[in-house]
């Protein structure tokens, strides 16, 4: 999965989340993820392998 850092969210409620920033953190500190977060991430389709 490829996003964009300048990615954003439009969630039903009107508010927004910007998701290119969190997967550009995430990947970027992977390392220091628990391994529970990174079971949650890749539950949701994201390895970085």
């Amino acid at each position: 999965m490829t996003v964009p850092r300048g990615h954003v969210e439009v969630l039903p409620d009107g508010s927004e989340v910007k998701l290119g920033v969190f997967l550009s953190n995430s990947k970027s500190r992977r390392a220091k993820l628990t391994a529970d977060k990174l079971a949650a991430l890749a539950a949701l389709g994201l390895n970085w392998n």
